[in-house]
């Protein structure tokens, strides 16, 4: 028997066609601001969750995947497999950029080149880790990992 998250996890992705992510600490708050105003993503960030705000990054990848959202860091660690195999989570997105307005222009582009054009539900990177640069070459049928 799973828990109510892991239960409702498909039922919420179901229920909206927008982008869920799970944003962990490293984020910019400006950055989670743009996504969910801008961008129109469902995010939870962790800083805004006393109980997520210090959990380890194995505790963030295992949240991610039982809440079905995928989760968008900073955090290169995540960038190991064996620490964080691709095929146990929801997926992973490692964001690089020289700075926030980097960021954010790449948050664009992942937008429309990644989310936007999956089915309603859909986790684009499920299963998957897709470590992205303003430089990068964005497909959506075919993530790189």
């Amino acid at each position: 028997m799973g828990s109510l998250s892991s239960a409702l996890g498909p039922l919420a992705a179901a229920l909206t066609d927008r982008p869920r992510v799970y944003a962990d600490a490293n984020l910019p708050a400006g950055l989670v601001a743009f996504m969910r105003t801008r961008l129109g993503w469902d995010v939870l960030f962790v800083l805004e969750h006393a109980d997520l705000r210090r959990a380890p990054d194995t505790e963030h990848f295992r949240l991610a995947a039982q809440l079905r959202r995928t989760l968008v860091t900073l955090d290169r660690d995540y960038l190991d497999p064996v620490r964080f195999p691709p095929a146990s989570g929801a997926g992973v997105l490692v964001m690089s950029a020289p700075d926030e307005r980097g960021l954010t222009a790449l948050a664009t582009r992942l937008d429309d080149g990644i989310f936007r054009r999956q089915p309603s539900g859909a986790l684009p990177l499920d299963g998957r880790t897709l470590h992205v640069f303003p430089d990068s070459v964005l497909d959506a049928a075919e993530p790189s990992a």
